[in-house]
């Protein structure tokens, strides 16, 4: 019998599983009524099926339902009772609506998102900081319209813009918001819910006076970079204190001229702050609307920002984003969702691992050994005592049959 504390009755896939609340997607699933006219495969099922894709790196219909299928033995350690057909998996991604898993990442959020902040900032970084960017996804067809010239033929591959909300101190975005590749990305402005002291950080991509004036007013406070070719007047020139970081080499108040919701031309006041990249030998123009702000902060705000490139990074690198199971923007939306909920599931995990792991390190590792009957926490943070223990507890028991055997 095997004594090891670092195996467990049931596979890695389920102990993750476990992160789930079932009861909670039963009432958004009966909230969305997205298991209407559904005998079979429900909600919780499809999530399970295409968590299994992701995690297994599934590519087809085919390969997946043959995957579930070599692993019949073991459903029931994932809750379900049956392997769903192709057909069933490709109606359930065209059919229930992407918006169902959008709630279920939110729940999990909502119940996550305290245990994901990352204790390791030391940059002074002002609280509830929001990063906003946007990453596209490139599709197999034209799907969604796509940005760029076409190809010599005639034709070109369509793709898919998630944009992107994450909190500075959390491992996981708290909005996401899709459209077509070719849709500029301020319209991820539209759709923010911003109130009185929020602060957000984003390219250049995003500049809008009209609405940077709007929020002053508001008292919400963004940073970005300036254009090369913008138009501004320097009202003052500020001291940068000796404490301040060297990098700072210019700190002033400018205009810009926009306008108002009644479009009467106004000017708008910013923070303009220069800084020098030693490494990059470039210097980075960054503004503010809020002028109270200190240089060295806004600085570090911008520098923050790189963090929501370093997810979208993960987020590819570590799942099947270039091969979908399904051909239509439902199930598309549906298998960005889930990854995004597999992404929170590990870095949960992570949390609870003491060892540190590179992220793609523990998906490889979670990828080999998804139907593997080991404790994941306790594998996560000893690998080689746990094998160490495997090992010897497989020559004791090759010894002991020996022993039966030739007496």
């Amino acid at each position: 019998m095997n004594k090891s504390t670092h195996f467990s009755g049931q596979p890695i896939f389920s102990q993750l599983l476990k992160l789930l609340d079932k009861g909670k997607i039963s009432s958004i699933a009966k909230a969305q009524r997205s298991d209407h006219y559904y005998k079979k495969f429900k909600t919780y099922e499809h999530l399970v099926t295409m968590m299994f894709a992701c995690l297994s790196n599934c590519v087809t219909l085919r390969e997946l339902s043959t995957s579930m299928m070599a692993c019949e033995g073991r459903l029931n350690h994932m809750g379900i009772d049956y392997t769903p057909k192709r057909s069933t998996i490709s109606d359930g991604n065209k059919n229930r609506s992407s918006k169902v898993f959008e709630a279920i990442y939110q729940s999990l959020y909502k119940k996550y998102g305290f245990f994901l902040s990352d204790s390791g900032n030391t940059d002074k970084l002002p609280k509830g900081l929001k990063l906003a960017d946007s990453t596209t996804i490139g599709l197999f067809k034209e799907i969604l319209k796509t940005s760029g010239r076409k190809r010599i033929d005639g034709k070109q591959k369509g793709g898919i813009k998630a944009h992107t909300v994450i909190d500075a101190d959390r491992r996981a975005p708290s909005f996401i918001h899709f459209t077509s590749a070719a849709t500029h990305d301020t319209c991820l402005l539209d759709e923010l819910k911003l109130e009185e002291g929020d602060f957000i950080c984003f390219d250049k991509a995003y500049i809008d006076y009209k609405r940077f004036y709007k929020w002053a007013d508001q008292g919400i406070s963004m940073v970005t970079r300036m254009k090369d070719n913008a138009v501004y007047k320097s009202l003052e020139e500020l001291d940068i204190p000796d404490k301040c970081d060297d990098r700072i080499i210019k700190d002033e108040i400018v205009t810009v001229q926009t306008e108002n919701d009644s479009t009467k031309p106004v000017s708008l006041k910013l923070r303009r702050v220069a800084f020098y990249d030693k490494t990059k030998d470039k210097v980075y123009v960054f503004i503010c609307n809020n002028l109270d702000v200190e240089a060295e902060v806004i600085a570090n705000i911008y520098k923050r920002r790189w963090y929501i490139e370093t997810y979208f990074r993960k987020l590819k690198q570590n799942f099947p984003l270039k091969y979908f199971l399904g051909d239509n923007q439902n199930a598309i939306e549906i298998q960005i969702w889930v990854s995004h909920i597999v992404m929170l599931l590990i870095e949960v995990l992570n949390k609870r691992v003491t060892r540190k792991w590179a992220f793609s390190n523990m998906v490889s590792m979670l990828s080999t050994h998804i139907m593997s009957y080991i404790d994941a926490v306790k594998f996560l943070n000893n690998p080689e005592k746990a094998w160490s223990e495997k090992r010897k507890e497989n020559i004791g028991a090759k010894q002991l049959n020996l022993k039966f055997s030739s007496a």
